[in-house]
């Protein structure tokens, strides 16, 4: 059997996030790849998601920002990465709507910026590495906004972004699309589903809700929670992931949805009940939820048909909702140091946000 990614060496660009972590893991457990974190370590970042990885020697972690180009420059010169994956992102909804200008620098600008650099590394690759080099730009299903009806997008949908957030990202999929077309580098676009499990900053609705119900604090639903979204466990989209590179065509895009529709209101009382069962409390969760002011331009539906990439690669997520929520929920009971600094005193990244005052940080 042939050992995937020998003599690769794999810079994932913002890799101490939530699905970055889940991402090097992977790489480092399942393949033979050497693996270079190009991280600059923002609030949503977490050294403490990659403890295993930082006894292999085959990882190696470098605190650059992707929006620097002589960093970035120096690093891949350093290095010298056939692939690159781009997870380097501002992406919670509620902070775009109240500081724009954050996700146009690091999202938008920052994709420029990582292009500009792997097109000067690509350049100077010989033969062979060269034609295997990939630059994977990893997007959202958010990128074509609200879905009418029942149908699912695949990856003919046209883009119509309705947040600060989902607008940078389809401005950076554009880019990447661009250099393929223009310059020749080697890109490919995955659309992801909305992930969910272990190691999610808490400001994201399934870990917020685990954190806010073990505390029995109040639960906020947006409206009345009838938001529909495609649930994806980490774990599948870093199989997703690994294989886009692996197999993956230059200029293709790929839609990876979880299979796992439900609306954020049946999520939410899933938490409840998963936490009901695995921490006692003297009053049920489900008590604790609280209908609150919607976000502003919140999407209602959000489906991806995945069948390309199971077509073309053979990815099908092998987790399914249920079982991997109760995981995730095990995750954060059996994990309070690395989530408790972030959710006490000033730090509390529980808070709500979002609501839609004029925004902040012009670039």
């Amino acid at each position: 059997m042939a050992v995937r990614f020998r003599d690769a060496r794999i810079a994932v660009v913002g890799g101490a996030g939530f699905i970055g972590s889940a991402l090097i893991l992977h790489l480092l457990n399942d393949t033979a790849a050497r693996v270079i974190n190009l991280d600059a370590l923002t609030y949503a970042a977490n050294p403490r998601s990659l403890t295993e990885a930082q006894a292999s020697p085959r990882y190696a972690f470098e605190r650059v920002d992707i929006r620097d180009a002589d960093a970035l420059g120096a690093a891949f010169a350093r290095h010298r990465p056939t692939a690159i994956v781009n997870l380097a992102a501002e992406s919670h909804v509620d902070r775009s709507i109240d500081a724009p200008g954050a996700f146009v620098e690091t999202n938008l600008m920052g994709a420029f910026t990582l292009l500009q650099e792997a097109l000067r590394l690509w350049r100077g690759l010989d033969g062979s590495e060269k034609a295997a080099f990939r630059l994977l730009q990893v997007s959202t299903d958010e990128v074509f906004g609200s879905l009418d009806g029942e149908g699912a997008c695949d990856e003919t949908a046209p883009y119509r972004p309705n947040s600060p957030y989902s607008a940078t990202k389809a401005g950076a999929d554009h880019l990447a699309r661009a250099w393929g077309a223009t310059y020749g580098l080697p890109t490919i676009v995955t659309h992801g589903a909305n992930t969910y499990g272990p190691r999610q900053f808490p400001e994201k609705l399934a870990p917020m809700m685990i954190l806010r119900g073990l505390g029995l604090r109040e639960l906020p639903v947006y409206g009345r929670g009838d938001q529909v979204r495609d649930w994806l466990h980490v774990e599948d989209h870093a199989r997703a992931l690994a294989l886009a590179l692996e197999r993956g065509a230059p200029g293709a895009t790929y839609a990876v949805g979880g299979g796992g529709l439900r609306r954020n209101i049946d999520v939410t009382r899933a938490v409840c009940a998963a936490l009901d069962r695995l921490a006692p409390a003297p009053v049920p969760r489900e008590s604790l939820i609280r209908f609150v002011a919607d976000r502003p331009g919140h999407d209602l539906r959000y489906a991806l048909d995945s069948s390309r990439i199971a077509r073309e690669l053979g990815w099908r997520p092998q987790e399914n909702f249920e079982a991997g929520l109760e995981r995730t929920v095990r995750w954060y009971l059996d994990n309070r140091a690395w989530w408790a600094p972030l959710v006490e005193g000033e730090a509390d990244a529980l808070r709500r946000r979002g609501l839609g005052a004029a925004p902040s940080s012009p670039v």
